[in-house]
């Protein structure tokens, strides 16, 4: 088991923010959405694919963050697994205003 954590800007593109490769499983821990816009709310739209980015099923959607707060889509009480070739995907309203965080495990398959 190896831990990891990747993070950015979330844009008004959709973003396939985590990957999952070949002969692992990854354990999504939390996924973190910061604001960092001090004026204006944004949303966002977490989704994830398990057919390869074919279909995308929304986990979070247009879920708005206020100016300067922090919304938490999953935490350790509500993890997920995504299996190989699995997508995480995220996208905003509006460009650099949001930030993600994502942690969890990458598990041998």
């Amino acid at each position: 088991i190896e831990g990891f954590i990747v993070n950015g800007a979330v844009t008004t593109s959709n973003q396939d923010i985590v990957d999952v490769t070949g002969d692992y499983i990854f354990k999504i821990n939390s996924i973190i959405i910061a604001n960092i816009d001090g004026t204006n709310a944004a949303t966002v739209t977490v989704s994830i694919s398990t057919d390869n980015g074919s279909n995308y099923h929304a986990i979070a959607s247009t879920v708005s963050v206020p100016a300067d707060a922090t919304l938490v889509v999953i935490d350790k009480n509500s993890a997920l697994y995504l299996d190989e070739t699995d997508l995480l995907r995220v996208v905003g309203s509006a460009n650099s205003d949001l930030t993600y965080t994502v942690s969890g495990e990458k598990i041998t398959d």
